[in-house]
């Protein structure tokens, strides 16, 4: 798969500060062997984070009923618990760009897996329903901020790579997804059947990823290749890795994104399909126990609908930058998604493993959005802010779902009308992803 990245060429054009950077490391004796371990570092880091960026909500999913049952929840307070992932994201998320100029990238994404750690750990353990809200909002916080930083890092440090590196993100992060769905349950059991230790043990795949990171932490270091535009001599090595993550330092115009329509059109499409996302990994489970479907089964099927993003995130983000224009994907993606709502509402448990496999397949505009990301945006600089204000803008579109679901929910007595409202909101999903499929870069739109 590593050779498939390395072969990959985009449409993205390498800036100048990275290809002086490796011009600089090659003709330094012992010069490439730092760069090459730095270099793999990163990509280990950028793999473990992503397979954190989602167990804290999945693992959550798989066992909502019994965490509903254990702090005494209404369907409504669980539909808020449900809606929390998104609106963490939107706040904490719009402050990644300035914590990264500040801090330096590396440093703010081990703060976040440090973050969702904690915040994993504690909350089950924090004593009602507001000490676990609390606790579920500082792991979001680390995931939000995380998100919103990783393609930042791809843009810069493998600008001829983006759809490769987004792929392989997306993938990790659809692994993660999965496997906190499929095994919460059967681990939960397995240790004595409390759902608290079933929601705390997540905690440690986020202290190993803390790991990769620390070397990133020390220092704030100019992006590779900034001392020589300077005019200035730099000497990359082992002792300042932390400029594999500093590009958010890079002084640029900041571009007004209200201005730009793509930005928009983004934003929107992000937003819908997180709500879709997040309905789906809080309530998908619970629609499938409530048609008969048993605990551990339910929790096999999101999880069959997370891991479908494992192989489609890494084709889908390679095919999209090869495109001229990512709409097809977009519409492609959304007639999977209503196909698998007509399922749940029509035959929930008879065709349960379709519906999973439709729904999977439709959560792919996930890494389709992150790619765009990368696509619309022709520097780091306008990437990171492109990023924060789609995902920011996004996860703030997103909120209201999840709780309309779990309202909807309660007071109708069934998933008709929550399945109903899932149906609609996917055709302007695919209105406003087609628009932002169109080629064209914000940075041309927000100057004007």
């Amino acid at each position: 798969m590593m050779g498939l990245m390395a072969s990959e060429e985009t449409r993205t054009m390498t800036p100048p500060t990275v290809r002086s950077a490796a011009a600089h490391d090659a003709g330094k004796p012992g010069g490439a062997s730092p760069r090459a371990w730095t270099m793999r570092l990163l990509v280990l880091g950028i793999v473990l984070s992503a397979l954190n960026l989602r167990p804290a909500i999945t693992s959550l999913g798989a066992l909502l009923e019994e965490v509903r049952d254990g702090l005494g929840m209404s369907g409504s307070v669980a539909g808020l618990l449900t809606s929390v992932p998104p609106l963490c994201f939107a706040v904490f998320g719009v402050m990644a760009p300035r914590l990264a100029r500040r801090f330096g990238a590396g440093a703010v994404v081990c703060a976040g897996m440090v973050a969702i750690a904690t915040g994993l750990l504690v909350r089950p353990y924090a004593g009602g329903t507001a000490g676990f809200l609390a606790g579920s909002a500082l792991a979001l916080m680390g995931i939000a901020v995380s998100n919103v930083l990783m393609p930042v890092i791809v843009k810069h440090w493998f600008p001829d790579r983006v759809g490769s590196m987004t792929g392989l993100y997306s993938m990790a992060l659809a692994l993660g997804t999965a496997l906190a769905a499929a095994v919460t349950v059967p681990l939960t059991d397995a240790l004595g059947g409390s759902w608290q230790t079933g929601l705390a043990l997540w905690a440690g795949l986020a202290v190993a990823a803390v790991v990769p990171w620390l070397p990133f932490v020390r220092g704030r270091a100019t992006p590779p290749g900034a001392g020589e535009a300077a005019g200035k001599t730099e000497t990359p090595g082992p002792a300042s890795p932390s400029a594999s993550a500093e590009h958010a330092r890079v002084q640029a115009p900041r571009l007004r994104m209200a201005r730009s329509r793509t930005a928009w059109a983004l934003a929107v499409f992000f937003g819908l399909q997180a709500t879709a996302a997040y309905i789906t990994m809080g309530w998908m489970a619970q629609i499938f126990r409530d048609a008969g479907v048993p605990a551990g089964t339910a929790g096999l099927l999101l999880a069959v609908t997370m891991v479908m993003g494992v192989p489609l995130a890494f084709v889908i983000p390679r095919l999209a930058t090869r495109l001229p224009h990512q709409g097809p994907i977009v519409l492609a993606l959304g007639v999977c998604g209503l196909a698998g709502y007509a399922g749940l509402y029509l035959a929930p448990a008879a065709g349960a493993w379709a519906w999973a496999v439709l729904l999977g397949v439709a959560n792919c505009a996930f890494p389709l959005a992150l790619t765009m990301v990368g696509m619309r945006a022709r520097t780091g600089p306008g990437v990171a802010q492109l990023s924060a204000f789609a995902q920011s803008t996004g996860y703030l579109i997103s909120i209201p779902g999840p709780l309309l679901v779990g309202v909807l929910y309660q007071h109708s007595g069934g998933w008709g009308l929550p399945i109903a409202l899932m149906s609609a909101l996917m055709i302007p999903q695919m209105v406003v992803g087609f628009l932002a499929g169109r080629d064209r870069t914000v940075e041309d739109e927000a100057a004007r």
